[in-house]
Order: C-alpha cells, then structure tokens, then sequence
C-alpha cells in the first residue's frame, strides 16, 4: 500500500476540520495492490472455522439463517461445529446477500499494518471489518455507526448515500435514540478501488453494490472517546485520596452530605483545571492498549541472540518517553525504563518497524545479546513478537 498515512490521504486539515465533524471522500488515496485479494478472501473461508458473528452474511438490514449456506459437522468427540457449503454460499450472495468478516485485522496482517497506521496517526483502537456485496440489494439499510469509520474500497464500487445525522455523537449505550433519516442525502458517493471515505459516527447512511459491478471493502472502525471515558478515568486517580474511597454518607444529614460533595468537588475541579488533563488521558489509553497480541514459538524460555531473528511491537501505540537519565517504554498495559542507549532500539519500533536484532543492536552500538535481552522484556510482557516476521 502506500506509505503515506491515512490521515495524510484525507488531507492536511483532517485533523483540525473533518475528525468528528463531517465526512470526507478522497478519489485513489490508497494504493489497494496487496492489501486484500479474493484469493485471500477465499483462502480465510476455506481454512479457518468463522463462526457466527465472525463470519455471517446479510440482506435487507437483517442476518440470514446460519443453516441457509452452513452445514452442522458433528466431530467423534461430538462437538459440534458449522461447515461453510460453497454453493449454498454463492447462491445467498448472488441472491442479494452481502458477506461480512469481522476483525479482519487479526487475521490478515496487510490489513492489520493498515489498521496500526490508523491507530498510530489517530491515537485510538481500532477494528476492521470486511464486506463483500455482488448486487444492488442493501446488506443492511439506513443505519447509522456508534463509531467513526475509515472505509477504503479493495475492488469494484459501492454506492454510499449520506443522510446527515439526526442526533449529534449517539452512543451505544445513549438516553435517547436519533430521529428518522430524512429522505434525501447530502451525498452520494461511489467509491471505487482505491477510494478512501470517512464517515463520523451517527451520520445515516445506507451501502449497495448497484454499480453493476461486485464490491469489496474494509471499514476501519474507530473506539470512541468521550467525556464520560475521561471522568472515568479520573476517577480511577482519584482513588489514592481516602476521601474518594470513601461510603456515600448515603444516609447522613444534609449538612453532613453537602460537605462531602463539597471535597469531591474539590478534587475533581483540581484535575479539570490541569490544561494537559486530555493529553494525560490519550496517552494513559495509549499506553494500556493491549494492541494485537501474538505468540513468539518456538521461543519459549528466552529470545535468542540470532541477529536475523525480527521484532515488532504488538500495539501502534506505545508511548516513548526519554530524559537524561532514562528512556521510558508505555505498551500493553506494561511500563519498561531502560538505559538511554535503549531508545536507538525502541524508536523505530514504536514508529511500526519490524527489524532484525543485528539492525537494532547496529544502530544502538549494543551487542546483540544486549538486543536480545530487552526484547525478551517485551515479550515477556506481551508487548513484543519476536520471529521471521514480514
């Protein structure tokens, strides 16, 4: 794919005008060669066991029958499983279905690396999903997301009709749900390979494959982030203070009362005071993210000093801080401190570079066993892979 990142794809003034706010579509932003095949689509179907929701197929803004293109295989140990029928497949999708796959990132790393991108440019978690469409008939509706969502079309087109939104930031778990759609859009897009579009969540829109033509695409969904994740997460701080841990004078007198929500008050206005307090919280988040964890077999006991051995992180995330004394690693709910001379081997793998031990041990003037033993750190903590990775 190309190497430029998503957010340079949709443009200098994403960032500061578009994110959260309004959709953007961008003609061949993304160089699709690689990223996902039909051979590859094919490849997952035939191999892995995608059971339901993973792997399902809709029409008309409802879930078919799993027993309409499955078949129930009972094993000799009697457990039962569902068995993908080919021809029954084919015949659901050219009947009008569309096939979703959800989490695709963690099953096919070209689009797991796009995913990261995301992830590093946009500072939150992120899933793909993968959907493939053959007719004019709409898998799913108008609906509108929970999440904004980044769309690049792998193959053919798809035709996105916008409605605007009807509730501003709706939420999974809301006090109220938006109003109908209007019936007219603000925009109708046909993405074609290689089209990016971005859609904020709550914007209705509805999706078909009416260009003649089949269609396939990945949506990147993005985790939300609002004021009640940030109040959650200063309330987890503010547990140190006894005050913030204590009962609820639930059944007290009312002077008693006011005077306890007068010192939570007081605590909790000293950290929204703190103008850095947003900053704090993304990069607590980003040093939690578990990002995409994976086994580092056949090393089992410890990494090996082999300087063709490769590494990479596991999350996009992981938060890098260096002064005179220390280098500081936040990752996979871990944090690492580290010599100064460590961050000639971290920076590049905290900027998404899979690199051999020797490249690492070359650019930090370690030797390689130095390399070895700090990744060993990483891996113990499940913030690191370690093999001959891509």
């Amino acid at each position: 794919m190309t190497t430029k990142s998503i957010a340079a794809c949709l443009g200098e003034a994403f960032l500061a005008q578009a994110l959260h706010r309004e959709h953007r579509h961008i003609a061949d932003a993304v160089d699709v060669a690689g990223l996902m095949t039909w051979d590859d689509l094919n490849k997952l179907l035939a191999t892995q066991r995608l059971e339901p929701p993973r792997m399902r197929l809709h029409r008309d803004g409802a879930p078919l029958q799993v027993a309409s293109y499955t078949q129930a295989v009972t094993t000799r140990r009697h457990t039962i499983w569902r068995q993908l029928q080919p021809t029954e497949l084919h015949a659901r999708l050219a009947d009008g279905a569309s096939l979703v796959l959800d989490s695709i990132d963690e099953m096919h790393r070209p689009l797991t690396r796009l995913a990261e991108d995301i992830e590093r440019v946009l500072r939150t978690r992120v899933q793909a999903n993968l959907y493939a469409s053959w007719t004019g008939t709409e898998g799913f509706g108008v609906h509108w997301d929970d999440h904004d969502t980044v769309v690049v079309q792998l193959d053919g087109s798809k035709r996105w009709r916008l409605y605007g939104t009807t509730r501003p930031f709706p939420l999974h778990r809301d006090v109220a749900t938006p109003e109908e759609p209007p019936e007219e859009p603000i925009a109708d897009l046909v993405l074609h390979a290689g089209d990016v579009l971005y859609v904020p969540r709550g914007i209705w829109h509805t999706v078909a494959a009416d260009q003649g033509t089949r269609s396939l695409h990945v949506t990147y969904g993005l985790q939300t982030h609002t004021a009640t994740d940030l109040v959650t997460w200063v309330a987890e701080q503010l547990l140190e203070h006894e005050d913030w841990r204590r009962d609820l004078p639930r059944l007290a007198e009312p002077a008693e009362q006011a005077e306890f929500l007068h010192g939570l008050r007081k605590l909790l206005g000293e950290q929204l005071e703190d103008p850095r307090l947003i900053a704090r919280y993304t990069a607590a988040m980003d040093g939690r993210d578990p990002g995409r964890m994976a086994p580092s077999l056949p090393y089992v006991d410890a990494v090996p000093a082999d300087g063709d051995l490769r590494v990479r992180l596991t999350t996009a995330r992981a938060v890098l801080e260096v002064d005179d004394d220390a280098v500081t690693l936040a990752a996979a709910g871990s944090a690492y401190e580290f010599a100064p001379a460590a961050e000639a081997v971290l920076r590049p793998l905290v900027d998404g570079e899979t690199v051999a031990l020797a490249t690492l041990a070359a650019a930090a003037g370690l030797d390689v066993e130095s390399v070895a033993g700090l990744v060993q750190e990483l891996v113990a903590g499940q913030a690191a892979v370690v093999g001959s990775l891509p």
